[in-house]
């Protein structure tokens, strides 16, 4: 992975790559929040220990508050995920799946590092 300072963090909209931030704001283990296009929806990055990057949407489907961003990062049986700071759900990072309820999931977007 890449991690020169005038690499971004870009996310796949329908409309094509979008660079949301410079890769330097994210730490490994913690979230950043993204304000997209739209105005209305965030999403969260994360960078894991692995450097892997991962984005979901922001949103905690059972709270609505827009928080997870601010999760715990975790794994459970090789699926990295994160736990709401709110109500402690556990979402997968990979699929946007909650891990405590098999009803509920949250969007999930490709996510890449670019020049």
């Amino acid at each position: 992975m890449t991690t020169a300072t005038d690499t971004s963090v870009q996310l796949r909209l329908d409309e094509g790559w979008l660079t949301v931030c410079a890769a330097s704001r994210l730490t490994p283990g913690r979230g950043v929040a993204v304000l997209l296009p739209d105005g209305r929806r965030q999403a969260a990055l994360f960078l894991d220990r692995a450097r892997r990057l991962y984005a979901i949407d922001n949103r905690d489907p059972f709270s609505g508050a827009t928080v997870l961003s601010r999760g715990l990062l975790g794994s459970a049986d090789g699926r990295v995920f994160v736990a709401s700071p709110l109500l402690k759900q556990r979402f997968d990072l990979v699929t946007g799946q909650c891990l405590d309820d098999d009803e509920v999931r949250v969007g999930v977007y490709a996510a890449r590092l670019g020049a």
